[in-house]
């Protein structure tokens, strides 16, 4: 088996020392060809030079949820193919590492490693569905690129709180759960539109859910982790059916208060309800407008403003390593 080995050298939770380590124990067990990082988008470069391959077997992401997205990118920008493609393994190296965690990897890289090993001894893998966000044909973003994402999105709120956090980060500041609380009260104080929401969710055979304030799309489930605490903001979301959704159509102090209670005592059997709670399971396109540009994130990384998003639920759209 061949397979290309992607380091973020930047990774929070790894040391040279450990890569050096984890590399070793890869190398034992396969012809491996490793390549670290040099800039944004580089591990989406290397994604789509393995997907145009003959022969790389599998590619192996060594860092956070966002080396994991630039990996998927890359490895479908021809769009979906599991039985050519390289398969996907991850072992992981950021802060949070939603994709790998919900897949059930351990948190720990070199226990990770470890499992990884002992998938690839006994031909375990799956085959996950994944998100698909592209600038709405008709409007001012048709012509952004479309792109794929792992584990969630969102447009509005939260999206406004991974851009902060990725501000304070460029300071220099660690990216800690503290980080993103003191982010999520700031996003809050600042937010213009949290008793009257822009954003409207259109699908095909329902009416439109018109003035939300804040719309999550899940992929999976959890949502997110808070330490080792998993939060559900979307309890039946799943790598094998379509997206879900969790919108809220108002957000004052006391709504925020209570959902913010409900998402930290969420479970696999509930999350977040409540009179200005939208919840949508398995759906597999719809589209979010906007009255004004908002901030767009997938799977953590910050993309700018949009006014209209369409997204794609695409199952069964890449092998995975589990």
């Amino acid at each position: 088996m061949r397979a290309l080995l992607v380091v973020n050298p930047a990774a929070t939770t790894t040391s040279a020392r450990t890569r050096d380590v984890l590399i070793h124990a890869l190398a034992s067990e396969m012809k491996l060809e490793v390549v670290t990082t040099e800039y944004r988008g580089h591990a989406r470069d290397l994604g789509r030079q393995a997907a145009d391959s003959d022969d790389i077997d599998m590619v192996v992401a060594l860092g956070g949820d966002g080396t994991v997205n630039e990996v998927v990118n890359g490895l479908l920008h021809r769009g979906p193919d599991p039985e050519r493609l390289p398969r996907l393994a991850v072992v992981p190296g950021g802060s949070t590492n939603v994709f790998a965690r919900a897949l059930g990897l351990p948190n720990d890289a070199v226990e990770a490693t470890g499992a990884l090993l002992d998938a690839l001894r006994e031909e375990r893998e799956r085959t996950v569905g994944l998100g698909l966000a592209a600038g709405t044909p008709g409007t001012e973003d048709e012509s952004v690129p479309s792109r794929w994402f792992t584990f969630c999105a969102g447009l509005g709120f939260d999206a406004g709180v991974v851009g902060r956090v990725e501000q304070q980060r460029e300071l220099g500041r660690r990216s800690t759960h503290a980080l993103y609380l003191r982010q999520v009260v700031r996003q809050f104080l600042d937010e213009p539109h949290r008793r009257h929401g822009m954003i409207t969710l259109e699908r095909p055979g329902a009416d439109p859910v018109t003035d939300l304030v804040l719309s999550i799309i899940c992929n999976t489930s959890p949502w997110t982790f808070l330490g080792n605490r998993p939060v559900y903001a979307a309890p039946k979301a799943s790598f094998d059916t379509g997206l879900d959704v969790l919108a809220l159509s108002r957000m004052s102090t006391a709504s925020v208060a209570r959902y913010a209670t409900q998402l930290l005592t969420s479970s696999p059997e509930r999350g977040p309800q409540g009179k200005h709670a939208v919840t949508l399971h398995d759906l597999t396109d719809f589209t979010l407008h906007s009255k004004v540009p908002l901030p767009l994130q997938m799977d953590g990384d910050h993309l700018g403003l949009r006014t209209s998003v369409t997204f794609t639920g695409v199952r069964r759209a890449l092998r995975v390593i589990v």
